[in-house]
């Protein structure tokens, strides 16, 4: 199983060193049963990130992918996505490709739960606040408020069966699937800014009717270095934009007479 972990980073230089060094323990215990990549975007970065993330490249297999000018979370996971997708591609449709925040917040540790829930027929899996199970240390009250609600919110209005985390950014993807919504969206996939992509991205997603399962999630707030970059009143905005605009049942998704098999890749013209 080929496994590409997606890292997006702005101004990371302190929080992605001990997560790259979690990154290398977990790739050395999983080498008979997945070989680990490590794909780094730097956002515009100006602390240095860029220079750790390159300071492991004789340690694991990494590539770092650089914006010369901050251009956002989604930004940055639209980079990340679309190059492991195209490398992923070659290897075929089972890969898997990760994304985890950098800041040291979201433990490699539960990488084996995740590829045993793929190796179980899942499509998508979220590492989810709102699983039996699921740990938190150092989140500030307003931040762990705003979750709960968002999380309701985003409950009642889209109700995607197996999900309870909307927007966590710890989730594991097929990459048959990721093919798929980028030959059906291309540039499309994702049009959201900010914090608000990872909703945006499950929801187009739900028009193939993936499996979607969750584990519960081990978020170390407690391990941050300096403080939360997600703007609150901006990032609340777009969800409220996003419950009112969006719908699992997006323009261009497969029709409602059956769901198309979640494997192979976009054609040519949309990589």
């Amino acid at each position: 199983m080929a496994v590409w972990i997606v890292l997006p980073a702005y101004n990371e230089a302190a929080g992605l060193p001990p997560l790259l060094e979690a990154i290398e323990a977990l790739g050395r215990r999983l080498a008979d049963m997945a070989a680990v990549r490590v794909v780094v975007v730097d956002d515009g970065s100006t602390d240095g990130t860029g220079d750790a993330a390159q300071s492991f490249s004789g340690r694991i297999p990494l590539t770092v992918l650089v914006h010369p000018e901050n251009r956002g979370l989604a930004a940055a996971i639209r980079t990340g996505l679309e190059y492991a997708w195209r490398e992923a591609a070659q290897s075929g449709p089972q890969g898997i490709i990760i994304t985890m925040d950098a800041d040291n917040t979201h433990s490699p540790d539960q990488i084996p739960a995740m590829l045993d829930a793929m190796r179980g027929g899942a499509d998508v899996v979220i590492a989810s606040r709102f699983q039996q199970g699921a740990f938190q240390a150092g989140v500030p009250p307003h931040r762990a408020l705003l979750s709960v609600g968002v999380g309701w919110l985003l409950r009642l209005r889209f109700g995607l069966p197996g999900v309870r985390d909307y927007s966590c950014g710890y989730r594991a993807y097929r990459a048959g699937l990721l093919g798929q919504a980028l030959a059906a969206y291309g540039p499309r996939l994702i049009e959201s800014a900010g914090f608000v992509v990872m909703t945006e991205l499950l929801v187009k997603l739900a028009a193939f009717r993936p499996r979607i399962v969750e584990v519960p999630l081990d978020l170390r707030y407690d391990r941050k270095a300096g403080r939360s970059k997600m703007p609150a009143v901006r990032t609340i905005l777009g969800y409220l934009r996003l419950i009112a605009t969006r719908s699992p049942r997006v323009p261009g998704s497969p029709p409602a007479s059956g769901p198309p098999p979640v494997s192979g890749s976009p054609p040519e013209g949309t990589r």
